[in-house]
């Protein structure tokens, strides 16, 4: 059993907004970045593959330890991993927003990744701490959903305000103030909780969970990149495989497992982590494509790039907020499976989008896609923290955790390699064009930018409108494929919670056993 801790009323909304702080801050790092794109092409010009590494490798990285550190959590303490995280935080925050190369600035949003990988499962497992009884935990995962998704949206907003007065870097400085507030207030007002009896904290099996993310995730993107006759590919795609397998048998046999492989045996479990996977997939990767949109195609400033991008937020708060009252009325199954449907059809949208499309398509699919993604994220997070036990709290939500960040990597690296691959397909350099200055235009949109501010008025105009034309045709594509992606989710979502019982999705799969503790617990409904 988990520690119990017994706190007034007032004390344990208090910690919530500690922790809503918390997962704000670092779901607003993963997307403060987007509209910063042709900032930082234009000042430290990093290849486009350099482009897509300093877009996700916050999230490889904070993917690939995710459970580690959940687990740590559990075992040393959910308040203390977190403030010891936060500090990190903000030190690493400091060496991105003065990185004076792109290697500097993928390092630096490396190491973003390791730190924000100890406070996000601690907030979600401290919830459970804070609120033993169903139905306020309920309310409190909505909330905290709502400021997940909700800081995710608001990043790009974030990074437009900054941006139109500061340098690119002032995206990350904004960190600092808010992790002081999280600091001294987390000391103050939130309880410690841990397994008290924990057992070891495996570290052969934290290397191989981390071998094993980022190698499939790595053989993945360069797969769509550069395709599969790459050396490193297939030797990076086994050594990951394999590295998983390991890591599953290993947890199998530990008597104080990393993670507890067997939650999957749950469907509830299954189905919420795979819809937070792919949900984030379809999602990243276009909120990564349309930030570039907004500026580079529809020559938007950043600062009305960022507010072009509010429907998103808007819809992300309310959709986080209104999960229970949703769950109590149609059942977590429906829910879960429309939300997803939702989603689809919004990102589905983008797939018709033109140079000249007027606001109000762009408008519409933000409110659906960020409506239906905090339906999305708020109930998955909450179908995860049920099914499992309360001593393994900060390992499972680190699963949930992981499933957001690895979609949210997955999304940039897959959406963003396709989009490359039909932009440099598509993209025609005018006759005459210098050939180091054809090479910057053919590796992402904001390179032919920058390329055609050193060329002449006749080669430079051609140059930006078959740049702007390739990559909105891949835009196109990549939308069509993230919405049909997101429907077979749905189905997919639908298929495993059958037979759970629609307005009981927390009662145990059909035919698997149950401890009688567990039984008990798992009675209680989704509220």
């Amino acid at each position: 059993m988990s520690s119990t801790v017994h706190l007034q009323p007032r004390q344990r909304w208090t910690g919530l907004a500690v922790l809503v702080l918390a997962v704000t801050l670092v779901t607003v790092d993963a997307t403060v970045l987007s509209l910063a794109i042709p900032s930082i092409s234009e000042t430290l010009r990093p290849s486009g593959t350099q482009l897509l590494w300093i877009g996700d490798a916050y999230s490889f990285v904070l993917a690939g330890l995710l459970v580690s550190m959940g687990s740590l959590s559990d075992r040393i303490g959910r308040k203390r991993l977190l403030l010891a995280g936060a500090t990190a935080f903000g030190a690493a925050s400091l060496l991105a927003a003065y990185a004076p190369t792109a290697g500097w600035l993928i390092l630096a949003r490396a190491l973003l990744g390791v730190a924000g990988a100890t406070i996000m499962p601690s907030t979600l497992s401290l919830i459970r701490t804070l609120f033993p009884d169903d139905r306020e935990r309920a309310t409190a995962i909505g909330i905290w959903g709502a400021a997940a998704t909700a800081g995710a949206a608001l990043g790009p907003v974030v990074g437009g305000v900054l941006l139109e007065h500061f340098w690119w870097g002032s995206v990350f400085l904004l960190n600092i103030p808010v992790l002081l507030l999280l600091l001294g207030f987390g000391a103050w007002l939130l309880p410690e909780s841990k397994d008290p009896e924990p057992g070891r904290w495996d570290v052969l099996s934290v290397l191989l969970s981390l071998t094993g993310v980022i190698g499939v995730v790595y053989a993945i993107k360069e797969a769509a990149a550069h395709g599969v006759l790459r050396w490193d590919v297939p030797v990076t795609a086994v050594l990951g495989a394999a590295a998983l397998v390991l890591f599953v048998r290993r947890q199998l046999r530990l008597d104080t497992p990393l993670l507890d492989v067997r939650l999957f045996r749950d469907r509830r479990f299954t189905a919420a982590v795979l819809a937070s996977l792919i949900a984030l997939i379809g999602l990243s990767g276009m909120v990564f494509l349309t930030s570039q949109y907004l500026q580079l195609v529809r020559g938007y400033p950043p600062l009305k790039a960022g507010l072009a991008e509010l429907p998103a937020f808007a819809g992300a708060v309310v959709g986080g907020l209104l999960t229970a009252r949703l769950v109590r009325r149609t059942g977590a199954r429906t829910a879960l499976t429309a939300g997803l449907l939702v989603m689809g059809v919004g990102i589905g949208l983008l797939g018709w989008i033109q140079q000249d499309s007027i606001y109000l398509l762009l408008a519409a699919a933000f409110l659906l896609v960020g409506t239906a993604e905090g339906v999305v994220y708020t109930l998955g997070a909450d179908l995860v923290l049920t099914a499992a036990p309360a001593d393994r709290a900060g390992a499972a939500s680190a699963v949930s955790e992981t499933a957001y960040e690895l979609g949210t990597a997955l999304g940039i690296a897959l959406v963003g390699s396709v989009v490359g691959a039909l932009y440099a397909g598509r993209l025609t350099v005018p006759a005459g064009t210098d050939p180091a200055a054809a090479a910057q235009a053919g590796e992402s949109l904001g390179g032919a930018v920058e390329a055609a501010h050193g060329l002449p008025a006749t080669l430079a105009g051609p140059l930006l409108d078959s740049a702007r034309t390739a990559f909105v045709h891949g835009v196109n594509a990549a939308g069509m494929l993230a919405g049909a992606l997101l429907l077979g989710a749905a189905v997919l979502a639908w298929r495993l919670l059958r037979g759970l019982g629609d307005r009981a999705a927390t009662a145990p799969a059909a035919g698997t056993a149950q401890p009688a503790p567990e039984r008990e617990r798992e009675k209680a409904s989704v509220r």
